[in-house]
C-alpha cells in the first residue's frame, strides 16, 4: 500500500494531462507495474495481435470461420475453428507475414464455430481461472496470459517451469475447464 502512496504523490505531480493515464494504466490490473515485458515488446505484442486479428477477420477465404489470435512475448497463439483444413492452414499463413511474430502455434480445429453461449462460458472460465491464478502462493500471474477456447484453457508467457505447473495445476481445478494447454517460455 506504501508503494501505491508513493506513486500516486509521484504521479500526481506530473503535470494534468499524463495523471489519468499513468494511474489508470497502474491500476487497470497491475499489468504495466508487474508484466515482465519491456515496453518494447509490450508494444510489438499489442500491434502483432492487432494486426494479425484484422487481418484474419476481414479475409473472404475465411467466412464461417471463428479465429482468435493471442500475443505475448512475440508469440502468436491461434484458437478456434476452420470448417476447413485449408482455412486452418490459411489462417497460419496469414498470421506467419505479420512483423514482431517469431513464433506460432496453430490450436485452430476444424469444426463449425463455437456458440455465442460456449464464447460466454469460455469468458468466465478465463476469469475463474484468473482468480484461481491470483490466489495461487508462489505465482506471479501477471506474467501470464489466458485464453480459453470451447473450454480449452490456453496459458501463455515467459516464466520458470515451476511457475507454469503451479499455473498449469490452479487452471486444472477450476470448473468448466476441460484442457490445459501450456504455451510458455521458460527461462
Amino acid at each position: 500500500m506504501k508503494k501505491f502512496a508513493l506513486l500516486f504523490l509521484l504521479v500526481s505531480l506530473l503535470p494534468g494531462c499524463v495523471v489519468p493515464v499513468i494511474v489508470g494504466a497502474a491500476t487497470a490490473g497491475g499489468a504495466v507495474i508487474y508484466d515482465k515485458r519491456d515496453f518494447k515488446t509490450m508494444g510489438q505484442d499489442q500491434q502483432a495481435y492487432q494486426n494479425a486479428q484484422e487481418l484474419l477477420d476481414y479475409n473472404k477465404d475465411l467466412k464461417n470461420a471463428h479465429i482468435v489470435v493471442a500475443v505475448f512475448y512475440n508469440t502468436a497463439l491461434l484458437v478456434g475453428q476452420t470448417p476447413t483444413p485449408a482455412q486452418r492452414q490459411e489462417a497460419y499463413d496469414i498470421v506467419s507475414k505479420v512483423p514482431n511474430i517469431k513464433r506460432i502455434y496453430n490450436e485452430i480445429t476444424i469444426s463449425g464455430p463455437t456458440t455465442m453461449m460456449q464464447r460466454s462460458s469460455d469468458s468466465w472460465v478465463t476469469t475463474k481461472v484468473r482468480t484461481a491464478l491470483l490466489a495461487k502462493p508462489g505465482l506471479s500471474s501477471n506474467n501470464i496470459k489466458i485464453l480459453t477456447e470451447n473450454g480449452v484453457v490456453y496459458l501463455m508467457g515467459k516464466t520458470g517451469r515451476s511457475e507454469a505447473e503451479l499455473a498449469a495445476d490452479a487452471a486444472r481445478r477450476v470448473t468448466g475447464v476441460q484442457k490445459v494447454v501450456k504455451v510458455f517460455i521458460y527461462d
